[in-house]
């Protein structure tokens, strides 16, 4: 019930944020909420299924550039560029993710991470793809606050059917293939397409969190599906803790707040602040930021038992 409560007043107050945020600080929360939804679902990968992912960001860009090309030159209207986004997310995963997903540790590492960089080489140019219209709503085009509320509704679908997947006993499953796939095998889980669907499902909502980015920035640019997002994204899942999927999330925000808010105040040292970050997380906190949450719930039981 408590958890509850705490999602229900963080979606209010989401959705309040605007009536209280200048402009510049509801676009930086909006660039929260994409990196989020990003992060959630490599969260999907690395903390769910046990499939510590590299090239993550590969949809994530290829959502984004199927997005922004669609609203560019056929149509803007809402949801469509979003869909499109999802589904080219999806697809680039279905393409990859066969191959992928029949390696293991180290190996799946590095493919997803050469799998990346042959998506980054794809996009040509370093200009990007620029002149994205806004997103039309009625055929009006939404504002810093209408786009802000566009994003934070997708974000809030697409972290919705993550965490019921997460739930589900296709979840269950899922973390069953991270914790000993042989057993799993052994007990008639065909492990291979439970974790090419994850795979999938990963790689069509980073997609839709691609399309989101276009929609708020309305510019796409081959570091969107570079390594460094990949990076960013993975750090926010240790951040955060991995397997919680909210855990990512917070991640996130901390990732964009370093990045893009307290970065050009020091001098552009953004990213040492991050390993700084990370480091202390590693050493303080192995669960990340979620299992503080863990932490006070098994605190109890430790009593009783003494």
């Amino acid at each position: 019930m408590t958890g509850r409560l705490v999602s229900g007043a963080t979606v209010v107050a989401l959705a309040a944020a605007p009536f209280f945020l200048a402009p510049y600080a509801t676009t930086t929360l909006t660039r929260m909420l994409v990196f989020a939804l990003l992060a959630a679902s490599l969260d999907l990968l690395v903390g769910v299924t046990g499939l510590p992912s590299l090239g993550h960001a590969a949809y994530f860009g290829v959502g984004a550039y199927a997005a922004a090309w669609f609203a560019k030159n056929v149509s803007a209207a809402a949801p469509v560029p979003l869909l499109v986004g999802l589904a080219a997310g999806a697809i680039a995963a279905a393409a990859s993710g066969w191959v992928a997903v029949r390696t293991h540790g180290v190996f799946f590492l590095m493919l997803t991470l050469a799998i990346g960089e042959i998506w980054e080489s794809v996009t040509g140019g370093s200009n990007g793809l620029y002149g994205v219209p806004a997103t039309r709503i009625g055929g009006e085009p939404l504002a810093v606050a209408g786009t802000y509320w566009y994003v934070l509704a997708a974000f809030l679908v697409g972290f919705t059917v993550l965490w019921l997947v997460s739930r589900s006993p296709y979840g269950d499953a899922l973390r069953g293939i991270r914790d000993n796939e042989p057993r799993m095998r052994a007990l008639g889980y065909p492990t291979r397409h439970y974790k090419y669907a994850a795979f999938v499902l990963a790689g069509g909502v980073a997609g839709l969190a691609g399309a989101l980015l276009a929609a708020q920035q309305r510019l796409v640019t081959p570091s969107d599906l570079g390594f460094t997002t990949a990076a960013l994204a993975l750090l926010a899942v240790i951040i955060g803790g991995a397997g919680s999927l909210w855990g990512p999330c917070l991640g996130a925000a901390l990732v964009i707040v370093v990045r893009d808010v307290v970065g050009p105040d020091i001098e552009g040292h953004g990213p040492l602040l991050l390993g700084l970050v990370f480091i202390l997380v590693v050493y303080l906190l192995p669960r990340g930021a979620a299992g503080l949450r863990w932490r006070r719930r098994s605190a109890p039981e430790e009593v009783t038992r003494v």
